[in-house]
């Protein structure tokens, strides 16, 4: 049999060795991971890459990449075969306002860091008249693994009903969210690139990556002309050999199946669209322990339940060479934690988060762009939970500058090569409840500011 041990409640607190690692996490799960626009895509429709995305590439999808996504990625020109292989790279330079007290990760030191953040290969495209399969396979530095990344295989078919017409399909991904089309849901919201060597909100709702590539589930979803969509699934944990194997995060095992349904309804302008949704995840989760080894085991008993309804919006306008997007989301999270609480991790049995997010972005003949984001993440105060005054009220903003030389339709070898140059820097106003002294060693807020520049590699 295991020896088991608990992990210790006090090293979630700030300044203990795993809330650093947790902040660190948390950070890197909102965001660098993202699915990308991909050439293999743009090879197989005979579309310039801006058919389907805004900034030339990237996450952000135009109404024709929605269409194209939904589809199941099989759209297809021509009759030629193309293997559905790309590949992506991502050199970075992370540098906080005032040196980490310790190294974020091995072989990186205190600040001033220059990183290999992703190298990801991807099989992405068309499979057969109606299924398609986006997969990647990521490595980075900052941990030194290759593991498995967003995963998303559809079934697709189209339909006819009256006066009406739609698309309905089947997904089955390995994160709550990765299934939608809207820029506005957790797994596709800006920052679309980020570092992973600076702290993140050290607390945010489940919804909000909480879940990224630690499960596997299925959805349905519908469209129904043009306006309505819906989704309906569940998602299940995998063993932790098998997220081993993978190279994947394991955070606890879910106890049966956790639904997740999200609806949403767009009003399509001459010039762009507007989008109004909502979201739910419901999900219990046990705690994990370790066997003396050190390896992560999970406990039996009581489950934390986690129950998150969430609500965004979107905007974007395409007019000539301009280009306008607008995105909210905010998420409210209802807590009963009663494995942490009756393990002494919680002050409180209930409590709560709330998170929101807010950005505005402008591109210029899809080359030049400049976005501006607000972030607030806040909750019930728990001083046993997040230490300090047991506040994880966490606010900034983000200020992104882009430059992409073959983001036009007629670029120089478009569209096999993508290039995104990015300067991004990240301001906290207030960080785990403070302003000052956030670490109980004097570390301010504004500490943390981030000077982020990236460039990103698309082939």
């Amino acid at each position: 049999m295991f020896a088991m041990r608990a992990l210790k409640t006090d090293q979630f607190r700030p300044g203990g060795r795993l809330w650093r690692k947790m902040a660190l996490a948390t950070g890197l799960l909102l965001a660098p991971t993202l699915v990308l626009a991909v050439p293999s895509f743009a090879r197989q429709t005979h579309q310039a890459c801006v058919a389907c995305h805004v900034g030339g590439f990237g996450p952000e999808l135009t109404q024709f990449g929605r269409q194209f996504k939904l589809n199941g990625y099989t759209m297809k020109v021509g009759n030629e075969a193309k293997v559905p292989l790309s590949a992506m790279l991502v050199e970075s330079f992370t540098q906080t306002q005032k040196a980490q007290t310790t190294p974020p990760n091995t072989n990186f030191g205190t600040n001033n860091n220059v990183e290999l953040q992703q190298a990801s290969m991807f099989l992405a495209g068309r499979l057969s008249e109606h299924m398609g399969v986006f997969a990647q396979a990521t490595y980075s530095e900052n941990g030194g693994l290759l593991g498995w990344d967003n995963t998303d295989l559809r079934y697709a078919r189209m339909f006819s009903h009256g006066s009406h017409t739609g698309i309905w399909g089947i997904s089955v991904n390995n994160n709550p969210t990765l299934s939608d089309v809207f820029n506005t849901a957790p797994a596709w919201q800006y920052p679309y690139m980020s570092s992973n060597l600076a702290f993140g909100a050290p607390a945010a709702p489940m919804l909000m990556g909480g879940l990224a590539g630690q499960v596997i589930g299925a959805s349905a979803y519908t469209q129904v002309d043009g306006k309505w969509y819906a989704e309906l699934g569940g998602y299940r944990s995998p063993s932790i050999a098998f997220t081993h194997h993978v190279n994947a995060p394991y955070d606890g095992k879910l106890s049966g199946v956790a639904p997740y349904a999200r609806l949403a309804y767009t009003w399509n302008l001459p010039n762009g669209d507007v989008s109004l949704g909502g979201f739910l995840l419901d999900l219990k989760r046990g705690l994990l322990g370790a066997d003396i080894a050190g390896n992560p085991v999970p406990l039996a008993g009581p489950t934390d339940h986690y129950s998150d309804v969430g609500v965004d919006s979107s905007y974007q306008y395409t007019q000539g060479s301009h280009t306008v997007t607008l995105a909210g989301l905010y998420v409210d999270e209802r807590q009963t934690l009663n494995a942490t609480f009756a393990g002494g991790g919680s002050s409180n049995l209930h409590n709560s988060l709330q998170a929101l997010n807010v950005k505005g972005s402008y591109w210029y003949r899809n080359t030049y762009g400049v976005t501006l984001d607000q972030f607030v993440n806040n909750g019930s105060s728990d001083v046993t939970l997040y230490g300090n005054d047991g506040s994880p009220n966490t606010q900034g903003g983000m200020v992104e500058f882009n430059y992409n030389p073959f983001g036009e339709s007629n670029s120089w070898e478009e569209p096999w090569l993508n290039v995104r140059l990015g300067l991004q820097y990240t301001y906290y106003t207030r960080f785990s409840g403070r302003v000052r002294n956030v670490d109980g060693a004097g570390r301010n807020a504004s500490d943390n500011n981030t000077l982020y520049f990236y460039v990103w590699l698309a082939i």
